[in-house]
């Protein structure tokens, strides 16, 4: 199965669009409503004094008029440029908007040309980027206001209304660009689920050809050499004894290979020790205590591989030394030189392994010439030592939500903006002088009020985390506020402006039934309704009966209440049959992983049998019947068969880009030479995450030999050398900004990518 390349739309979420009908459609509306604005009686007759200009000057009508086309063609450009380039649409966008409050006449562009400039901003650029046009655009709002003379306290409420209302689009357009994202990975992952077996066999096939080049080879080594050397002695007795030597070597080589198709076992530093002590005459010390089993597996590996090669090339090995120093754990093999004492047993690829292994793990690997030896030479770091990532610490508070999971980069800046909408639309509201007492007229009033507006806009916050608390909160401020009016505070009354920012509590609602799983949630919608009703039976306009009038009221906001309670529930059922779905998806993903793995054991386990068992079992009957010649034959026949055999296995690999998976990053560095290292405790991760981690990855294998990936409880840090180039700095930046994530690039280029693991609402 082939893979889309670098520059698809998998491999390249954020590519620049190309302009089409989509653009120039909404450009094309907004001339035409302009035109049809200018059809009204009045802007028609300055309009035709506009294009009968013949004279050197301009009336105020036709300066207006010009001034409101130039607007418009600019609000037309900035629609038009909307998707290929955001950043210039929102400049034309703002100064339309600027246009048209200099020109004073009917523009009707401007508005919608700023609200898509912004949306698509968010859309198309990074968390960063939209957010400082956001900011602008606010400050343009203010700045407009205070220099069209506005008093103080206007300027600052317009201000807080744009902050408002720009925050949500930016909000709104992130969501888009994440939603695109995650749809785009999914589908990326979907298609590449029916490659993921194949690979894992591949995976398989790979961990046994290194089990059999070390194990079996190491074996068959030593039965070539010691019946060798039992052929050469002249005393009997001892001729007899290595002949009962290579008979249980070949015996043990055999039980090694069956059990090494059968499962891949646990290795041990106690099996280092053991694998030496077949080497009686080598100088052996271990100084290391324990290390992480992957370090120990990995170790011992250099050590038999080592060992084999001395042998096979040297007249055996000389020191070994197992070292635990300073955060690592060192692997030292030297050999004594000399001839070998069996020419010809290598198969080349024992130093291509171990160093494929070694730098899998973060690791340095050396091998070469030590006076008239060699000398191997094998380093492995161990946990303690790794650096750690900031987003890896637990946070809290504003700290978490600016560097954390779903931070202001992700779902959770929702609840932000919500927090910001609601105290926004409120004050801002507020703070302009009008007709009624104004409430900031007085210092302690006009601080009591914002306080009452941040307490009850606050929760929005934690509708997440706490939706209960949140709305319980949010209750209280509404009752202590209907308290305070009750007592006849001098501030403005709470049914005045109830129905307006409602939404806040219909909001946390929603949350209760869609973020709190299992309980009742019922009574939620209920008492947002009591207390409503409440609030409006308090008012200044209900004459009569206060309690009937409170049932009533209270009935009839019941109804949109349960309305977005019922929605909430539903989008907390769609969750549940989607997580559902996913596990049932991933559990069938991976006993077909299972079975494919097996089946290449089995595979493996026939050809085995067929060839380098069969003569390794020959190897003890010949031995046992005191051959050693025919010993020595077998065992021969048997590494040349398994040389065979390895070299059938490793022509199998038919190609293909690997599934975009934790697991796929790992093939895709051996096909490029380059090693990975995986570090914490590898978990399943939601579909668009794995997907994410091997993009960030490939970019960082572009131009880099290695790469770690680290797994933690609130997501996966990609970390290696930063692509080459701007335009490739700017593709994994925006790979790692679509899915909420962060990427930290050092002076000496080493790059992190930290990629959070967010609940969808």
């Amino acid at each position: 199965m082939k893979w889309p390349r670098r520059g698809s739309a998998v491999a390249e979420p954020a590519r620049t669009p190309t302009p089409g009908p989509r653009d120039l459609l909404p450009a094309a509306a907004v001339v035409v409503a302009q035109a049809l604005v200018w059809t009204v009686p009045g802007a028609s007759s300055a309009l035709a004094r506009v294009l009968a200009l013949g004279s050197p000057g301009l009336t105020a009508g036709a300066a207006t008029v010009l001034v409101t086309a130039l607007g418009t063609g600019l609000a037309a450009g900035s629609l038009a440029a909307r998707r290929i380039a955001p950043g210039w649409a929102l400049g034309g966008a703002l100064a339309a908007a600027l246009l048209a409050a200099c020109g004073g006449g009917a523009a009707v562009g401007w508005p919608f040309a700023l609200v898509i400039a912004l949306l698509s901003l968010a859309v198309h650029r990074t968390a960063g980027l939209a957010a400082a046009g956001a900011a602008v655009t606010s400050l343009s709002v203010a700045g407009a206001a205070a220099v069209a003379g506005a008093a103080p306290r206007t300027v600052a409420g317009a201000g807080l209304l744009a902050a408002g209302g720009t925050a949500m689009l930016w909000v709104l357009g992130r969501s888009r660009r994440r939603g695109r994202a995650g749809r785009s990975a999914l589908a990326a992952y979907r298609a590449g689920a029916p490659a993921v077996p194949r690979f894992a066999a591949d995976a398989e096939r790979e961990r046994l050809m290194a089990e059999l080049h070390d194990v079996a080879a190491h074996r068959l080594t030593g039965i070539v050499v010691s019946a060798g050397a039992a052929a050469r002695l002249a005393d009997p007795e001892l001729a007899a004894e290595a002949t009962r030597h290579a008979a249980s070597a070949a015996r043990q080589a055999v039980a090694e290979l069956d059990r090494l198709i059968e499962t891949a076992g646990t290795v041990t530093l106690d099996d280092i020790d053991a694998l030496v002590a077949e080497h009686p005459s080598v100088d052996y010390r271990r100084t290391a205590a324990a290390a992480p089993p992957d370090v120990v597996a990995a170790a011992h590996r250099v050590v038999r591989e080592a060992l084999t090669n001395a042998v096979r090339y040297a007249s055996g090995a000389r020191r070994v030394r197992i070292e635990g120093t300073a955060g690592n754990l060192t692997v030292t093999v030297t050999d004594m030189g000399g001839p070998p004492a069996a020419p010809g047993l290598g198969t080349g690829r024992g130093l291509a392994g171990l160093r494929s292994a070694t730098q899998s793990l973060g690791g340095s690997f050396s091998a070469g010439p030590d006076g008239t030896g060699w000398t191997v030479r094998a380093e492995f770091p161990l946990p303690g030592s790794l650096p750690e990532h900031r987003d890896e610490r637990p946070r809290a508070g504003l700290t978490a939500f600016l560097d954390g999971p779903g931070g202001w980069r992700g779902p959770a800046a929702l609840d932000a903006v919500l927090v910001v909408l609601a105290v926004a639309l409120s004050l801002g509201a507020a703070l302009p002088p009008g007709d009624d007492p104004d409430p900031f007229s007085s210092p302690l009033v006009g601080t009591s009020l914002a306080l009452l507006f941040a307490v009850r806009a606050f929760p929005l916050w934690w509708r997440r985390r706490a939706p209960r608390g949140a709305l319980t909160i949010a209750l209280a401020t509404l009752l202590v506020w209907l308290g305070l009016d009750l007592a006849g505070w001098p501030g403005p009354p709470l049914s005045d402006g109830f129905l307006w920012y409602w939404w806040v509590e219909l909001a946390l609602v929603y949350a209760v039934a869609a973020f709190r799983p299992g309980g009742r949630t019922w009574p939620a919608p209920l008492a947002v309704a009591a207390v409503g009703g409440a609030v409006l039976a308090g008012g200044d306009g209900i004459t009569g009966n206060r309690v009937a009038a409170w049932a009533v009221l209270a009935a009839a906001l019941a109804v949109p209440c349960f309305a977005v309670w019922a929605l909430g529930a539903h989008t907390a059922a769609r969750r549940r049959r989607r997580d559902a779905v996913a596990a049932r998806d991933r559990a069938r993903l991976d006993r077909e992983v299972s079975a494919a793995a097996a089946a290449e054991r089995r595979r493996i386990a026939d050809g085995l049998r067929r060839t380098a068992r069969r003569h390794t079992r020959n190897a003890a009957d010949e031995a046992d019947a005191g051959r050693l010649d025919g010993v020595r034959i077998e065992a021969k026949a048997g590494l040349a068969a398994l040389r065979e055999l390895l070299a059938d296995l490793r022509a199998r690999d038919d190609g293909g880009d690997p599934p975009p998976t934790v697991d796929g990053i790992a093939a895709l560095a051996g096909r490029r030479g380059a090693a990975v290292r995986f570090a914490g405790e590898r978990r399943p991760l939601p579909p668009a995450l794995e997907v994410a981690a091997y993009q960030v990855a490939r970019e960082l294998l572009a131009d880099g030999d290695a790469v770690t990936v680290a797994f933690s409880g609130r997501g996966v840090t990609v970390s290696g050398r930063a692509p080459g180039g701007t335009a490739a700095e700017r593709r994994l930046r925006a790979l790692t900004d679509a899915c909420g994530g962060t990427l930290t690039i050092a002076d000496d280029g080493a790059a992190r990518g930290w990629l959070p693991e967010v609940s969808r609402p």
